[in-house]
């Protein structure tokens, strides 16, 4: 990224990204040098007591776990791809053109099989169109479920190891789509 925009990944994503969406209270974290003000920390229950987990230093990789953000501040990301203000719908095409990942590739929260897309997974949910993915590290749970068809994106952000992201995400989709 570095060689290619003049500028290192953090500020490249500050100043073509976060600053432009304004989102305020999202930073690609590096030790010694970025403050997150309001941050969550990572807990993991062990033997019926909550311990402190945070963040392990090799899934805090900048843009793996390293990008510190907050639901609103990724809705307004969401509604940046959404509207098409980031990239084009021509731009945003491959990310969403599917590709079968040959041997045992990625599977969705219902263990079947799911494309990949520069990024996002493709899997549908119960016959609604749906991009996704996940992240989680000791101490941290998160999914994001975009239904563009249905206008609908279910982001789940958890500070504890004990829940299944994904799996909530689509339950609270389930909510909704169901009642369509």
């Amino acid at each position: 990224m570095a060689r290619a925009s003049g500028r290192s990944f953090p500020t490249f994503l500050r100043e073509r990204i976060f600053q432009p969406l304004k989102m305020t209270g999202t930073v690609a974290y590096v030790r010694g040098k970025s403050t997150v003000s309001d941050r969550a920390f990572g807990y993991t229950k062990d033997g019926g007591r909550w311990r402190f987990t945070d963040q392990s230093p090799t899934s805090a990789t900048l843009g793996d776990g390293g990008v510190y953000s907050s639901l609103t501040n990724l809705s307004l990301w969401d509604e940046a791809l959404h509207r098409h203000i980031l990239f084009t719908e021509e731009e945003m095409r491959p990310a969403l053109a599917p590709v079968r990942v040959p041997g045992k590739g990625p599977t969705g929260p219902d263990g079947r099989p799911a494309d990949y897309g520069f990024g996002w997974f493709l899997n549908p949910w119960e016959g609604h169109l749906r991009m996704w993915h996940y992240g989680e590290t000791i101490g941290f749970r998160t999914a994001i479920h975009r239904f563009t068809a249905d206008g609908l994106t279910v982001i789940v952000l958890a500070n504890r190891a004990d829940l299944d992201a994904s799996e909530m995400a689509v339950k609270i989709a389930g909510f909704y789509l169901r009642g369509k």
